[in-house]
């Protein structure tokens, strides 16, 4: 995959991203079948990521949560979007909120990253997450490494449902509740304070970009049973939701992370 193409798709993803926060103040929600909210900048957002992609790299495949496409095996890539992760949120009004875009390789292993959250940051409004394939991970623009170490739960970032289905009784820290799994997911690597991250079950799109972040700096994601996530035809092909609970931390944080806070059978 050429350079050419990864810093022009960067600043396709960085208008993506400003033309949401633009629009923010004005959108309209509306419903899909399954209950979840939707936006008309969700599905714009969703053609013109997959338009772009399309006319420079017609040769991989694309899975964006608001279209269909074939999936080809023999792709070299797969690039998975989600066009606006955390629309919830976003349709009224809040900053937790990302345009996100994962890259997976032939082999089906996450390798890179896409993603804004122009409402978001460290301490500047704008977070701007790109990591190329094989290159270093840049923040803003800026080489970035985490802060270490994070092998000892004391705040989480959780889906908002997650209190309906987890025992905390062992657990005595804090709980971040973005609404965005992609920002959850990023939270144990970019926010000094936060080690790990919990959400319920998911769609492929609402993982992949922060899976490849998340594995870039050695860290897990792991099934609530310990089951490391992979990229099945299920998630891929089907499109079907994990159907449990994923974790992310370090090596030894997720062992923390499953000792604390505890998924009940249901």
């Amino acid at each position: 995959m050429k350079n050419e193409f990864l810093d022009l798709l960067a600043e396709e993803v960085v208008r993506c991203g400003t033309y949401a926060k633009e629009r923010q103040g004005s959108v309209l929600r509306s419903f899909k079948n399954d209950g979840t909210v939707i936006t008309e900048v969700d599905m714009t957002i969703s053609d013109r990521l997959t338009s772009f992609i399309k006319a420079h790299l017609p040769e991989v495949n694309i899975i964006s949560e608001e279209a269909i496409d074939p999936f080809d095996d023999e792709a070299p890539y797969t690039f998975v979007i989600d066009p606006i992760d955390g629309t919830d949120g976003y349709s009224q009004g809040l900053p937790t909120w990302a345009v996100a875009v994962g890259i997976l390789d032939k082999e089906r292993n996450p390798v890179g990253a896409m993603i804004s959250a122009p409402r978001m940051g460290l301490g500047v409004d704008n977070l701007f997450v790109r990591l190329d394939p094989g290159k270093e991970l840049l923040l803003n623009g800026k080489p970035f490494s985490p802060n270490l170490p994070k092998d000892t739960m004391h705040q989480v970032a959780m889906s908002s449902n997650g209190h309906r289905f987890c025992d905390f009784s062992n657990f005595h820290g804090k709980i971040r509740v973005f609404g965005s799994a992609i920002l959850h997911l990023l939270a144990p690597v970019i926010y000094p304070e936060i080690q790990g991250a919990m959400n319920s079950s998911v769609f492929v799109w609402d993982f992949c970009a922060a899976h490849a972040v998340l594995c870039h700096f050695g860290y897990r994601l792991l099934y609530e049973d310990g089951q490391r996530v992979t990229y099945t035809d299920r998630l891929l092909k089907e499109r079907k939701n994990t159907g449990r609970f994923i974790l992310a931390g370090t090596i030894a944080g997720v062992v923390d992370l499953q000792r604390k806070i505890k998924v009940a059978d249901r």
